[in-house]
């Protein structure tokens, strides 16, 4: 057992809140993280803009506005820099990102990687080719995100009916999507619908800057329920595996600011099929032509969509495989893969720091 200490300076979050509310991904991947580490017996101390210290799942949060230790085997600052030089007596220190990395280069990044020269840990590979070899570091690995046993453990409840799902950010492509669905979609199958799950609850105060943005489109969506679309409120994750369930595929078209899609990762483990477009990070979360499409154009995507909607073997296939192939990376192995770069050790997991975290059957 060794202490860990990981940091967030973003929005005001601990271990219930993605049991309580929507939470973004890069918050849910914090918590998730901190939880598996400790179920592997590790002392936890995860500091947010939480007002008060309470302990959830075996973590203890704390907040971060009232100071953090100095001392740790292992310090995880997550994506700002303020807290790159944090606990100087971290035994190691890895810099967490979840957004491409072309804002490492600001000079406000640079010194504090210059001096700390974190070990810097990528979601994927598409996150880690936008990080340029020059930036000063103490060394890259690239680490998935695991997928919660919430998602893991759905049971499908047989043939789904022709419902699609949209439950990523309304701002990548929501209003793209929604042209395709009632243009070309939509009427090709009988008693579709579009089932979307979003706003700018899930994200904070990301979200509430942009909240006018995301209403405009939400409020369009809304329109359009004759043609089967329909507006739901984001939901905790419990809820969201009880939608996966019974959902048919998600389609989702894809953004080149996005690194890992964790909708994606926790759809395809519920034995949701997708359709995406080979835009950012998306291609690397399905099997192409087993779990789901990579359309090449609008064209293709639409009819990869109707094919899921109408064709239930070919559905019912694109499941199973889903099923059968994308629940073997789970948060337990994510934290194992972060384990492995403590200096004592990392010899025995894993590979070099330059190589990925090695993973079977999963995207």
């Amino acid at each position: 057992m060794v202490l860990i200490v990981m940091a967030d300076d973003g929005i005001p979050f601990d271990g219930d809140t993605p049991h309580n509310g929507p939470l973004g991904g890069a918050e849910s991947a914090f918590v998730s993280l901190a939880e598996a580490f400790a179920k592997r017996g590790h002392e936890v101390l995860a500091y947010t803009k939480v007002t008060r210290s309470r302990n959830v799942r075996g973590v203890s949060w704390r907040p971060i506005q009232e100071g953090i230790i100095d001392k740790a085997s292992l310090y995880i600052a997550n994506r700002g820099d303020k807290l790159l030089k944090l606990v100087p007596g971290a035994d190691q220190r890895i810099f967490w990102i979840h957004n491409p990395a072309d804002y490492l280069l600001k000079w406000r990044y640079l010194s504090k990687l210059f001096v700390t020269r974190p070990i810097i840990v990528f979601s994927g590979a598409f996150h880690a080719q936008s990080c340029p070899k020059w930036v000063p570091l103490g060394g890259r690995k690239i680490i998935p995100y695991g997928i919660s046993k919430t998602f893991t453990g759905v049971r499908r409840k047989g043939i789904a009916p022709p419902t699609a799902i949209f439950t990523s950010n309304v701002l990548r492509g929501l209003d793209w999507l929604l042209e395709l669905w009632v243009d070309r979609i939509q009427p090709q199958v009988e008693g579709a619908q579009l089932h979307i799950y979003s706003g700018p609850a899930t994200y904070g105060s990301f979200g509430e800057a942009r909240a006018n943005a995301m209403n405009a489109i939400l409020e369009k969506a809304k329109s359009l329920n004759l043609s089967g679309v329909k507006v739901l409120r984001p939901v905790p994750k419990k809820e969201l595996a009880d939608v996966y369930a019974n959902a048919r595929v998600m389609l989702y078209g894809g953004d080149i600011g996005e690194t890992f899609c964790l909708a994606l990762g926790e759809s395809q483990a519920s034995g949701v099929p997708s359709v995406v477009k080979d835009i950012g990070c998306v291609s690397e979360r399905i099997i192409p032509e087993e779990t789901g499409y990579v359309a090449r154009d609008d064209t293709d995507f639409v009819e990869k969509a109707v094919t899921l909607l109408r064709d239930d073997t070919q559905w019912a296939a694109f499941s199973d495989r889903a099923v059968e192939m994308q629940r073997g990376w789970t948060w337990n192995e994510a934290a194992e893969a972060f384990e492995s770069l403590l200096p004592s050790i990392n010899c025995h997991i894993f590979g070099s720091l330059e190589e990925p975290a090695k993973f079977e059957n999963v995207k």
